[in-house]
């Protein structure tokens, strides 16, 4: 059983690992700009703080023996994420539309810093 304030910490760990692999996508992209000398090293920035703070809940999360198996689609609405914990596995369910949401306004956070 995950208890209330690890869940938050699995949670916001999950959006940083979709935040991480979104940035890296478009960061591709980025290259292309016109004024990629303007966005480059923004993305740099945001990558690099994201990562940081995703390794440190990776390491929090492995300290309390939680650990993400994988991610599942269900279908176009949802997706599912098993969790391994020293008890016993846990399948989360998620909105897709909700995580790209959140994902988004955390991004923007981290912008806004």
């Amino acid at each position: 059983m995950i208890k209330a304030e690890q869940r938050q910490l699995l949670h916001k760990y999950l959006l940083l690992e979709l935040a991480v692999k979104s940035v890296q996508h478009d960061y591709r992209f980025a290259e292309q700009f016109k004024m990629k000398i303007a966005f480059v090293p923004l993305m740099d920035a945001l990558l690099k703080d994201l990562r940081q703070e995703y390794f440190n809940l990776k390491r929090q999360l492995n300290q309390q023996h939680i650990r993400v198996v994988g991610w599942h689609r269900v279908d176009e609405y949802f997706s599912d994420v098993q969790i391994a914990t020293a008890g016993n596995d846990v399948v989360l369910r998620y909105a897709n539309q909700a995580l790209k949401t959140q994902v988004e306004k955390l991004v923007i956070r981290y912008l806004d810093k």
